[in-house]
């Protein structure tokens, strides 16, 4: 009698891998420009991207890179000398946290940065507290080494910034690391700098790494303020991981150049992943990506200016939809509304019971199209992006508004 044949039972794609969810913002944006490219007028409120062109100065130095034979070869896989060196001395300039450049990882885009930082340091079981609502690709990324992310749920009563209390409650003996991200993806929260200097220094005393996502640095709004963890707590430099990146400040996000920050050994271990994993980022985008942290922040001022206007008319239009309750967002460029007084509602003969249904309503009747908050891990909630112009931002809020009213 024949063997039986082992391989029919085994799976096609490995567990680890089949375990791992489509970006859900990545996926509402894809619908939505699917949707336009058949002719439908939607208006995608989904992606996190600005919609402003790089900075010419920056465009200029790619340009002259790809005609340099230099950029045309390997580079070390930790990034060009050069742009780590810039890196550090970036965020002296902005953070007030002086590091070395052995101490900078260039990566492939921010997300590389979140996967090989937790890769780097989690093993099987290590337990990541992580602040919820939280960005989609983190839970992912703790996931996929073994580790396991424990949430830590804010809400707008606290303007979704979570307190020392409950990350001492939520502490277990398993606890290794703390994911912090401010200003935050997905809702525009911002930690003042004496709430991130008591978190930085309960993560000290209880020996906690702390890995700070400030991608979002330089877009703060009003009277916020933001600052770096480990240049308020210099002890916790030891035990933190920063992440940052050119996508949002300089409007790269399709150039792909991220950064780690970390103790030696830590970036060191990372480079030696990445070094099989990837090798060296392009270098003509480290070399746009050199321009960009070692030139000005005016262009960066501008941007800024133009989010915060779109900041107070997306809250304003979002606070006078009967059901809907918006907290007034600090940084980043997200509005974060509670849609939980809709649930349920008649709307068009339909009566959504998730904020993913609502979410689709929206996009099939007003043909808006936004992510639901159980992307983020919060049901109830919107995330919707005023990094587009000012006419469709009005525009999609106003078509969205009078589908919403009709609820009953």
């Amino acid at each position: 009698m024949a063997a039986p044949d082992t391989n029919q039972t085994k799976t096609r794609v490995s567990a680890r891998i089949a375990g791992i969810s489509e970006s859900a913002t990545l996926a509402v944006d894809a619908k939505a420009k699917a949707l336009k490219a058949a002719g439908r007028p939607v208006i995608g409120f989904g992606a996190g991207e600005p919609d402003f062109p790089t900075p010419q100065p920056i465009v200029d130095a790619a340009i002259a890179a790809c005609s340099d034979p230099k950029n045309h070869r390997y580079s070390p896989a930790a990034g060009l000398p050069e742009l780590r060196e810039a890196i550090a001395a970036k965020t002296l300039r902005d953070s007030a946290h002086q590091v070395q450049p052995d101490q900078v990882l260039v990566t492939n885009g921010g997300k590389q940065a979140v996967y090989q930082a937790f890769q780097t340091l989690l093993d099987p079981g290590d337990e990541v507290l992580l602040p919820a609502p939280y960005w989609t690709t983190y839970p992912e990324a703790i996931a996929l080494p073994g580790g396991v992310p424990v949430v830590v749920t804010a809400d707008e009563s606290t303007g979704y910034r979570v307190s020392v209390e409950q990350l001492e409650a939520a502490r277990t003996s398993r606890t290794k690391v703390l994911l912090f991200n401010s200003p935050s993806n997905p809702t525009g929260a911002v930690y003042p700098p004496e709430q991130v200097e008591a978190i930085g220094r309960w993560a000290v005393e209880h020996g906690i790494w702390v890995i700070t996502d400030e991608i979002y640095e330089h877009l703060v709004y009003g009277e916020a303020r933001n600052v770096s963890m480990p240049a308020v707590v210099p002890e916790l430099a030891d035990t933190c991981v920063v992440l940052n990146g050119v996508a949002k400040t300089y409007a790269m996000t399709g150039w792909r150049v991220g950064w780690m920050i970390g103790p030696t050994d830590v970036v060191k271990a990372a480079t030696n992943l990445q070094s099989h994993l990837s090798s060296n980022v392009t270098n003509v985008a480290q070399r746009a990506a050199l321009e960009a942290v070692s030139g000005s922040l005016e262009a960066v001022r501008e941007m800024r200016d133009a989010f915060d206007r779109r900041r107070r008319t997306i809250v304003d239009l979002l606070s006078d939809i009967p059901g809907v309750s918006c907290p007034e967002p600090e940084g980043a460029f997200y509005a974060y509304p509670s849609v939980k007084g809709l649930l349920g509602k008649e709307i068009r003969g339909v009566r959504p019971q998730t904020s993913v249904e609502l979410a689709e309503l929206v996009l099939e009747q007003a043909e808006v199209a936004v992510v639901p908050g159980e992307a983020f891990g919060t049901p109830g909630y919107f995330r919707m992006s005023y990094a587009l112009g000012d006419e469709d931002l009005e525009t999609g809020v106003r078509r969205m508004g009078e589908l919403l009213r009709e609820a009953k």
